[in-house]
């Protein structure tokens, strides 16, 4: 059976490297688009063939290496092997790994339809059929397809539950397995007019639409993790059967009703009540995201209140500078109102790609720039840098600082996130236009050829740009015969002196940037409307637009609520949010202190990270000398685009930089473990962050200072060591623990004790003259009697129920 799975890889990877050849043709996607109930209609992203080098080359790494490696993994990892095991049941298998792993191989496959659309491979479409063969096995008589059940139903996933849907509201997935079988199938048959993945997708969304409802025969539950909302509205367009669009209302409409209601799930009360982002960051956006869906189709206006009351919440109090959402690991969830820490800071790579999906979708509705500020600056930030430069190694957070503990990873056991990045990249295109009546947007600035429909004729736009790095954009307009329409032009928050539509930041140096348009040389004025310049004319065959945007290095300041960025500055080009990263500056960039009045100078390197504009500009850095007096150095500064961080080892980064003294962080005086080695019974790259000198703040809720953790082992004795870099004489020993109750797994430990190693290296406990304390929220302190040594060691023994973690261990 493995000797199958690894040929059918082998016909994808000779399948992408041939030579391309004709799929079966499309379905025709801007007529479902018509259909979408948005007052805005999409235009495709079949409608659309990107030529732009930035977005080329992301276009390029995801089909040639992302879209086979997702596959490769769904192999090596069993998840073609859970289908095979569900067409053959046995009470002989063990169900292991996620209740969602089947949507792996859903978002590949809709990743490489997205993928085959522009690039026709006529051997990876046999693939995915073959694939598809695999999964129409497992999928039971009824239309149920959920393989941590089917394939031993006595003994399922542990949370799958006893019966189908007695979980659905907590950790089976089953509703969310079913939206994005939903969501990959219908880019499957778009792509390639097949409907062979599309008729599995329908048995089961009709599988649950007959157990699932108001009817005395049915079951009320609505979705754990929402997405089958945006899934069913979908289907609905694509089949004309609105009983798919009625199971998608009524998950909305019975969402803080059911047993289930905690603000993780966004069940604390009904939807149209809502009016702040809580709990669980990606069920969040894509619960927002089919609202829009919803509302749509419906007219629900109470639908649309809800979502525009809560994106004013994020835009005004949770969004970060990169566009993430989703500040804390606990729960991966949002915090609170201004609490976007930057260590610490989740911003999940999923979360982003659904705020993309929701600013989209509010865009439609309302036909305002602002959502599309939201997403572009989202898309260049806090997205792609979820995925590496050649598209093979993935963040599943993405904070905005780090001491070298944060690297990208080849795949992750929950898979969720590289998985989707397969299945957005390629789906950029769409993305760029839309149109309305007699309006025609441009949204976004890549360069592509693109064949759009406005009013039953066709047009033919050219883009040519070298955006993000350069504001110049030219659009070469060919329509079939002369057409009237209405050109609108977005002009970019970041040109109009709005980091983002509220007052979460705001630019802090004194610049004005312009921008000009012209149409066939022709220098011409508008004002804007909701965001977007005008040019409403008689078009005909040969007619260009030229637009101009001043680009210029910009400094941005954190309302002063967001505590973390006090003092600080962040850095941005265009839509482009700059980092400091190690390999660029042989100084720490986390001690730097940035000039009140900078200037930067901005240097293209066209063979440097695939090519980016970088930024250096004047500082200093500070740090405390063996004396403990603070010393100064000036320095240069070298900032890079954030999305290509990490590319070339661990080590720190910062996006945000004190450009006040009261944000520095100096290098801090030596100490007994400066320089140490450290090993651990439980080695992670976050074990560096324990000799860092960062402590929490005062307040007990803060968890933004980096931590290490032995969760989730429980019960056990672990230890951790420094080798000192000369003999040290010692006399007593602080730990800071991590303790992240009452929701999280860590709880200070049951005990502990402190060893060094003898003339004989022998580990020995000290003679202790206090007691080792286990105080959560504050310095523990033992003391003893003083020894000489080049080594020491703690033990720590994990509550029974629990794990453990700490922040900070130090020695004098």
């Amino acid at each position: 059976m493995k000797q199958i799975y690894k040929l059918l890889i082998v016909i994808a990877f000779v399948g992408m490297t041939s030579a391309q050849s004709q799929v079966p043709a499309p379905v025709d996607a801007q007529k479902q688009a018509d259909k979408s109930g948005y007052p805005i209609t999409p235009v495709p992203f079949t409608s659309v063939k990107i030529t732009d080098v930035f977005w080329g080359q992301r276009l390029k790494a995801s089909r040639e290496v992302t879209v086979p490696l997702a596959f490769s993994k769904c192999e090596e990892t069993g998840r073609y092997e859970n289908f095979v095991k569900a067409s053959h049941p046995s009470i002989d298998y063990v169900v292991t790994g996620y209740s969602f792993d089947d949507t792996d191989v859903y978002k590949t496959i809709e990743g490489a339809s997205y993928s085959m659309q522009t690039y026709p491979d006529k051997k990876l479409d046999k693939y995915i059929d073959s694939v598809l063969k695999i999964v129409a096995a497992a999928q039971e008589p009824d239309g149920y397809l959920y393989t941590a059940r089917t394939m031993n139903p006595q003994k399922p996933h542990g949370w799958a539950g006893n019966s189908r849907w007695e979980k659905v509201e907590d950790l089976s997935h089953e509703f969310y397995n079913l939206g994005h079988l939903l969501e990959g199938a219908i880019a499957h048959y778009q792509a390639t007019g097949k409907r062979n993945f599309l008729d599995i997708a329908i048995k089961y969304a009709d599988c649950v639409e007959r157990e699932i409802g108001d009817a005395p025969d049915k079951l009320v539950r609505v979705p754990g993790h929402q997405i089958a909302e945006m899934g069913l509205a979908k289907l609905y367009i694509v089949t004309g059967e609105k009983k798919y669009l009625d199971l998608a209302k009524f998950f909305l409409d019975k969402r803080g009703t059911t047993e289930r209601r905690d603000e993780y799930s966004q069940a604390h009360k009904p939807v149209i009540e809502q009016d702040e982002a809580v709990g669980h960051a990606v069920r969040a956006a894509y619960m927002y995201s089919g609202i829009a869906d919803v509302a749509a189709l419906t007219g629900d206006t109470a639908y649309i209140n809800a979502i525009d009351r809560i994106w004013d919440n994020v835009a005004a109090k949770k969004l970060y500078i990169t566009g993430g959402i989703g500040s804390t690991s606990s729960g991966e969830a949002f915090g609170h109102n201004y609490e976007l820490p930057n260590m610490s800071a989740y911003c999940e790579t999923c979360a982003a790609i659904g705020n993309v999906y929701w600013n989209y979708r509010l865009f439609l509705l309302h036909g305002e720039s602002k959502y599309y500020d939201v997403l572009e600056r989202t898309l260049y930030n806090g997205l792609i840098s979820g995925i590496s430069l050649d598209g093979g190694s993935f963040f599943y957070p993405n904070p905005l600082e780090s001491m070298g503990q944060h690297q990208r990873q080849p795949w992750f056991g929950c898979a969720c996130c590289p998985s989707n990045v397969c299945r957005f990249i390629p789906s950029v295109p769409g993305y760029v236009y839309a149109v309305h009546e007699h309006d025609l947007y441009v949204n976004l600035f890549m360069s592509n050829t693109s064949e759009i429909i406005l009013n039953g004729k066709k047009i033919k736009l050219t883009q040519t740009t070298e955006y993000p790095w350069n504001g110049d954009i030219r659009i070469d307009i060919a329509p079939s015969g002369q057409q009237t329409f209405a050109l609108k032009i977005r002009i970019p928050g970041w040109l109009r002196n709005e980091v983002t539509p509220s007052n979460l930041y705001r630019y802090s140096d004194e610049k004005t940037l312009k921008y000009n348009v012209k149409v066939n040389g022709q220098a011409i004025e508008s004002d804007l409307d909701k965001g977007y310049f005008v040019v409403n004319r008689t078009w005909k065959k040969g007619d260009n637009v030229e637009v101009h945007f001043d680009m210029e290095p910009r400094t941005v300041k954190a309302n002063y609520k967001v505590e973390a960025d006090r003092g600080r500055v962040s850095v941005e080009r265009g839509p482009v949010v700059y980092c400091a990263e190690w390999p660029d500056n042989d100084f720490s960039v986390l001690s730097v202190l940035l000039n009140r009045k900078p200037e930067f100078t901005i240097t293209a390197k066209p063979d440097f990270l695939n090519g980016i504009n970088e930024i250096t500009t004047g500082a200093q850095t500070l740090k405390y000398d063996d004396k403990g007096r603070l010393q100064t150095k000036d320095v240069t500064l070298a900032l890079i685009p954030y999305y290509a961080w990490a590319h070339r080892g661990s080590g720190e980064m910062s996006v945000w930089l004190p450009q006040d003294l009261s944000a520095t962080r100096p290098v801090i005086q030596p100490t007994a473990t400066s320089g140490a080695k450290i090993t651990a019974s439980h080695e992670a790259k976050a074990i560096l962050s324990i000799n860092d000198g960062l402590l929490p703040s005062d307040d007990i809720n803060d968890r933004t200072a980096p931590y290490y953790h032995w969760w989730p082992k429980e019960g056990t004795t672990e230890w951790i060591a420094y080798e000192l870099t000369a003999p040290h004489t010692i006399s007593s020993s602080s730990i800071y623990w991590f303790d992240d109750s009452p929701w999280g797994g860590c709880r200070v430990p049951k005990s502990w004790k402190l060893y060094y190693q003898n003339a004989s290296g022998e580990w020995t406990p000290v003679n202790n003259t206090t007691s080792y304390p286990t105080v959560k929220d504050e310095n523990n302190r033992v003391r003893f009697e003083p020894v000489t040594t080049k080594a020491v060691k703690i033990e720590v023994v994990l509550p029974d129920k629990n794990a453990a973690g700490l922040y900070e261990w130090s020695v004098d």
